[in-house]
């Protein structure tokens, strides 16, 4: 009798269960970082609210009802787009080539770092809710849990792109920050998670209607609001599962070819 291989899908949950604890061990060691890279966002919540506050004379709670949520999507949008920077350090050491001959699954070697962007995510989510919440900033428990759910499957899908990024570019680490902060900063601006876009021309507001941060943004913000069966959540889901199959799509093809 000859001996049977493993089946596909069993060894890709194992492979991807391995690179998953390895990549999350250090953070676990070293947390530090996850409250360092929330510098950028609380700058943000801090220079930003009075703006918003005294522009449209609403209380604080309201005003961070309508900011918190964007704010949260800022963290995602950020951190989880630089995170190919990382690989593209091991590349340049010669880690990435030695997991590469590792008796693996290739795909594996991605999933498992797209999914390591979860815990990020949420733990630095909760910090900002903690944050504002002395402030009047008032969420929906259940809001908030699936407004985390949908921001941990945007934030898979945006690190699979990022990967990608780090695998295209290779050492040229000048054209991957290039190329991400060409995409990042008009996401950012034309999904209205800093400033409402109610009175933009109609060019960019046409360009929001497509723009899938926009609409997880809109989904946050109704979700924290306890508006679970609001239309915008609905379209939330669509914009933040479609990222996340494009990008472990072409993140999966990326590694595959990689060398």
């Amino acid at each position: 009798m000859t001996a049977t291989a493993t089946p596909v899908r069993p060894r890709l949950a194992r492979d991807t269960r391995h690179v998953l604890t390895r990549e999350l061990k250090p953070v676990i060691r070293d947390p530090f970082t996850l409250i360092f890279s929330l510098l950028q966002p609380l700058v943000f919540l801090g220079l930003f609210t009075p703006l918003l506050i005294g522009e449209s004379g609403q209380p604080a709670g309201e005003t961070l009802g309508w900011f918190v949520p964007g704010v949260l999507v800022m963290i995602v949008l950020f951190g989880t787009g630089s995170t190919g920077s990382n690989l593209q350090y091991e590349m340049m050491t010669g880690s990435h080539e030695r997991t590469l001959v590792a008796p693996l699954a290739r795909s594996s070697l991605l999933i498992g770092r797209a999914l390591k962007e979860i815990a990020p995510i949420v733990v630095q989510a909760l910090i900002i809710v903690l944050i504002a919440w002395p402030f009047g900033f008032a969420v929906d428990v259940l809001g908030l849990v699936v407004g985390l759910a949908l921001l941990a499957v945007f934030g898979v899908g945006l690190g699979s792109l990022s990967y990608a990024l780090a695998l295209a570019t290779k050492d040229r680490e000048w054209l991957f920050w290039g190329v991400q902060q060409a995409l990042i900063f008009p996401l950012l601006i034309l999904s209205g998670m800093l400033l409402p876009l109610d009175a933009a021309p109609d060019w960019m507001r046409a360009v929001a209607a497509v723009n899938p941060v926009n609409w997880v943004v809109q989904a946050e913000r109704a979700l924290f609001a306890g508006d679970l069966g609001d239309l915008t959540v609905l379209w939330g889901w669509v914009a933040a599962v479609a990222v996340a199959v494009v990008g472990l799509m072409v993140g999966v093809r990326a590694i595959r070819r990689s060398s």
